[in-house]
């Protein structure tokens, strides 16, 4: 489990008479049989130290931590993506004042791994591993029984770490969301006083944790777990305008618990679909309005795509995220009824939403309803709109496919532009559908002087017979797909 590149550099440290362990969440990982994302190095070695056992690592920063490229740890030919990894070095350090509640104010590197471990997070990522010497891990503050026992803990006093770092109370519910680990209850009261502390840290480093809370295993869990201890108004406060706001007709639950719910049945992995299901509701609160007894929400999803851009452009998330999220949100309440939506209309709905955002859009509507307390997720309306985007995105009838086009053709032919030439095209698409190996220019230029030989009409019969027979056996198998 542990790459040969790592254990060469712990080899190479302590064959060079230092210490070196595998610190951190890799250790945490491995104890629960997960293949570690990353993994950091500790060592008493000094910087300028270990720049004389690795020659070809650099170490450009205050914080004790040399880069060493896999390649050169290896030393052996690797591929060009072994280049750009590096594993991070760091010699143990302690450190004292946070007045930025982010960064040290002092370092002090330290000879002992007990003051290394002492200034890490939570237990379960306090904990070092020599992979030379069989089933050392050191662990100084009950790391593996909180693993054991699934819990979340801060290293010594929770207020104290949360105080040098407010993001770790996010990172907390991270964990929590991640691992499906509880948090400690000192641990989780902490966070909920410290809460307000969360207005000192940037909005890219709570953006990267929202992310990966949104793209966990338990990410509605995480969301409810930020709301519970009060990091979430610092966060999302135009989600928390939902708590309470009562809704009707086929809504049974108030908008904000919907949101969350709507996240959490969501069936996309992917993080902005998620985060489209948490915020699609998000302007109801603002567009909420009694008619005839009723609660109506008129155009809340053109007013939530404007707030969900103020969110996302406050977080400093990137353009393409923004846009494909803001997009989902804009177009969740598409209107589809199975006698009444032509494929004209899909068409639109289409050119509208992106063919490249049709599954999400599906399983945005999948989970609204799922979140509204509806049991059924995939209604045949909704069965039926998935065989039509089917149909229509991969409607062959386009001439684009073909590698000859109307210029190609008048040259080829020596004749102007006519309907022949279009007729013609349609003749050269209907056959190559039915064999793609036909779709060669030369081919198709030997076979459009054979077809120049009939006239117009004879033409569009012939292209109307391949193009119609070709539509009805695609047809036959989409309904199938979509049991429609």
């Amino acid at each position: 489990m542990i790459p040969s590149y790592i254990l060469k550099i712990i080899k190479d440290l302590k064959a060079s008479g230092y210490e070196a362990y595998i610190v951190g969440g890799c250790v945490r990982d491995i104890l629960m049989n997960k293949e570690p994302k990353d993994w950091d190095i500790t060592t008493n070695a000094l910087p300028e130290q270990m720049l004389k056992v690795f020659p070809d690592a650099k170490y450009e920063n205050i914080f004790g931590t040399v880069l060493l490229p896999i390649r050169a740890a290896l030393k052996v030919g690797e591929t060009k993506g072994a280049l750009e990894a590096v594993v991070e070095i760091t010699t143990y350090r302690s450190e004292q004042g946070y007045s930025d509640r982010r960064h040290p104010d002092q370092i002090r590197f330290e000879t002992e791994l007990d003051k290394d471990l002492e200034r890490r997070d939570f237990t379960i990522n306090a904990l070092a591993l020599d992979p030379t010497v069989e089933h050392k891990v050191v662990d100084l503050f009950g790391g593996q029984k909180d693993i054991k026992a699934k819990v979340i803990r801060a290293v010594g006093e929770p207020s104290d770490r949360f105080k040098e770092d407010a993001l770790r109370m996010m990172r907390a519910i991270r964990f929590s969301a991640q691992l499906g680990f509880e948090l400690e209850p000192k641990t989780q009261r902490a966070i909920t006083k410290l809460a307000g502390s969360l207005k000192f840290v940037s909005q890219e480093r709570i953006r990267d944790e929202l992310i990966k809370i949104l793209a966990s295993d338990r990410p509605s869990e995480g969301i409810m777990l930020l709301h519970d201890a009060k990091l979430l108004q610092y966060i999302l406060p135009e989600l928390e305008q939902g708590v309470g706001v009562n809704q009707d007709r086929h809504h049974i639950y108030p908008v904000f618990k919907h949101n969350v719910l709507a996240l959490k049945y969501c069936p996309s992995r992917e993080w902005p679909v998620r985060f489209a299901a948490l915020l699609h509701d998000v302007a109801k609160p603002k567009t909420r309005k009694i008619i005839g007894g009723i609660a109506t929400f008129y155009n809340h999803e053109y007013l939530g795509a404007k707030m969900t851009e103020r969110i996302m452009t406050r977080l400093k998330f990137s353009n393409e995220d923004r846009l494909r999220v803001v997009n989902l949100v804009k177009s969740h309440m598409f209107y589809y009824n199975v006698g009444e939506v032509t494929a004209a209309s899909v068409r639109r709905l289409i050119a509208k939403v992106g063919k490249e955002n049709l599954k999400d859009l599906i399983d945005l509507r999948i989970a609204d309803r799922l979140g509204s307390g509806t049991p059924k997720a995939m209604p045949y309306k909704l069965r039926h709109l998935q065989y039509m985007m089917e149909k229509v995105q991969n409607d062959p009838v386009s001439v684009k496919m073909l590698k000859l086009n109307g210029d190609d053709l008048m040259k080829t032919l020596k004749i102007p532009p006519s309907p022949k030439i279009g007729a013609i095209l349609d003749v050269l698409l209907g056959e190559v559908l039915e064999e793609p190996e036909k779709n060669d220019k030369k081919k198709l230029s030997a076979r459009a002087k054979e077809l120049d030989k009939l006239n117009l009409e004879e033409l569009r019969i012939k292209a109307k017979e391949l193009i119609a027979e070709k539509r009805e056996a695609e047809d036959k198998e989409i309904k199938k797909q979509f049991k429609v």
